[in-house]
């Protein structure tokens, strides 16, 4: 007996091992492969899409394919895009973790004093697998091969995006994302005192004084307002809506700019903006040639928007030029009668052209402070309301200032007419 149990013991313990290594880690080593694959993909697709030049797009836009339809798709959506990219890429990431975890159990199982060394080859080595053939390599050709890339993975990327959980996941992080945008948008209100203090604090470890100024001015531009940098209605060149087309012609070649506001009766009344390069078309047209029909609609913003929300509007709307809104301000010394109607005795019809001074003495003194810094620089009722909103504010659109509800009875894109001041106790 003692010279056949250790065979009887050999060869019950060798086919176990031979089946667990031969059988189930095989596997997992192709699966992990598979999934290095699909990482690559991902990644190199990342690389690809946002690294096109102009020049690709435009030879996307004139291929006029399906495929290149559906990559401009994809690309205009690039929060969308970028989600699924990410989502996926973790997905197959954790995927090839676990995995290979399996197998090092399987090759090399943890042994009692080798606990750090296991550790180190676990997290090192799929680490560097990860990286080189999941990130570093994909990405180096997709940069030198953006297009290829692009157009081969823009299909498997337009089914990843519409197949559940990632556009569930997709959905849900877009959505958080601009949620934290705005929030983060809402909370910068210092950053500009701030940053002004800190240059300040550093301006005597400045290199250049050139670039201190530069810095500056950038702080500053934050602050600065439209009635700033306006030109003056005196110097504003300007074409009558009345004259005639030989005269507006004479006219542009006088003054050599590129866009023109157009006035009715009063330089006050701008009606339009005649774009030169829209006249064009017609520079053998006659006398009897109308050419307001071919002005453009006026853009109008309040003298106290900010320049930098301004240009912002400038870039969305890819406009040039803005007339800016001055209503009439009454002096606090006038002794002028105050217009409002009173519907019971917490609701009041204010005009929106109504100075501060005359709405404090309605509504009472005691609110002189909350509406002074609501207010800012504004003088005028419809003026406070534009300093809160940021814009000129449309029928039954309102804001809250402390115990004021204030809601806009009537708007048009120049100014605020007619407020309802509702006082909550």
């Amino acid at each position: 007996m003692s010279l056949t149990e250790p065979p009887s013991l050999l060869l019950t313990n060798t086919p176990a091992i031979e089946a667990g290594f031969g059988s189930s880690t095989l596997l997992y080593f192709l699966v992990i492969g598979v999934l290095l694959l699909l990482s690559a993909l991902i990644s190199g697709s990342e690389s690809a899409f946002f690294s096109l030049r102009p020049k690709d797009n435009m030879e996307l836009r004139q291929e006029n394919t399906s495929r290149s339809k559906l990559i401009l798709n994809l690309l205009a959506k690039p929060q969308e895009l970028l989600a699924t990219m990410l989502i996926t890429n973790n997905f197959v990431n954790v995927g090839v973790v676990i995995l290979s975890t399996f197998i090092l159990n399987d090759v090399y199982p943890v042994q009692k004093g080798q606990e750090l060394m296991r550790f180190l080859v676990e997290v090192i080595g799929i680490t560097l697998l990860l990286l080189l053939f999941g990130e570093v390599v994909p990405k180096i050709f997709a940069n030198r091969n953006a297009l290829f890339v692009v157009r081969w993975m823009s299909y498997p990327l337009y089914f990843l995006e519409r197949t559940p959980p990632i556009s569930w996941m997709k959905k849900a992080l877009v959505k958080g994302t601009n949620f934290i945008q705005k929030y983060a948008k809402a909370n910068m209100s210092v950053n500009s005192d701030e940053l002004e203090q800190a240059l300040a604090l550093t301006k005597q470890h400045t290199s250049s004084e050139d670039e201190h100024k530069i810095l500056e001015g950038i702080v500053k531009f934050g602050k600065t307002e439209a009635s700033e940098i306006m030109t003056p209605r005196v110097e504003v060149e300007d074409i009558d809506a009345d004259e005639a087309f030989p005269e507006v012609m004479k006219r542009i070649l006088e003054v050599g700019y590129s866009r023109m506001p157009v006035f009715q009766e009063s330089p006050d009344n701008i009606i339009g903006i005649l774009y030169i390069k829209d006249l064009l078309p017609h520079l053998d047209a006659g006398p009897e040639f109308e050419w307001k029909q071919i002005l453009r609609k006026p853009f109008f913003v309040p003298e106290n928007k900010k320049i930098n929300d301004l240009l912002q509007e400038f870039q969305r709307m890819k406009m040039h030029l803005a007339v800016e809104i001055v209503g009439d301000i009454t002096d606090e010394f006038d002794d002028t009668e105050i217009s409002f109607t009173k519907r019971d005795d917490h609701t009041f019809v204010f005009e929106g052209r109504t100075s501060l001074n005359d709405f404090l003495k309605i509504v009472g003194e005691t609110h002189h402070d909350l509406i002074e810094r609501a207010g800012g620089e504004a003088e005028t009722l419809g003026g406070l309301i534009i300093e809160q909103a940021g814009r000129i504010l449309k029928n039954n659109e309102f804001i809250m200032v402390g115990p004021f509800k204030m809601v806009v009875e009537s708007s048009d894109k120049k100014r605020v007419k007619s407020v309802k001041v509702i006082i909550h106790a």
